[in-house]
């Protein structure tokens, strides 16, 4: 049974930073693809940043050069570095898994993950 906990989402002024946490348990899976994904009021769902387990990262054109993921494999931890943040960044942001041998070309889209957590709020 995966479980994810988000953590980390503040609120903050513009061309601040953040750092978001995924705390992930229970996936004994060694093929995957995680990421973040946001949703804003009135928006449509967004993908922001996925990460396979052969390490290859994609994002989404619009944190493109402000925002990173990256994980930790002994923590079992995905972490969303945030920079630069802008009003529009403004969102719920939640990290998602899905069991995968890479993560698709259409990963970023944002129905792609099958589990995520509950999210935590990010306000710019």
């Amino acid at each position: 049974h995966v479980q994810l906990v988000e953590s980390g989402g503040a609120s903050v002024q513009a061309g601040g930073s953040l750092r978001l946490s995924c705390q992930i348990s229970g996936y004994t899976y060694y093929r995957y693809c995680l990421g973040w994904f946001r949703e804003a009021p009135g928006k449509q769902r967004e993908g922001v940043a996925v990460i396979a387990s052969d390490g290859t990262i994609s994002y989404a054109e619009s944190v493109k050069g402000r925002f990173a993921i990256s994980q930790d494999n002994g923590k079992n931890t995905l972490y969303l570095q945030m920079d630069g943040l802008k009003p529009e960044d403004t969102a719920m942001y939640y990290c998602g898994a899905r069991i995968a041998a890479s993560c698709a070309a259409d990963a970023l889209r944002g129905d792609y993950f099958t589990v995520w957590g509950q999210g935590t709020q990010v306000t710019v």
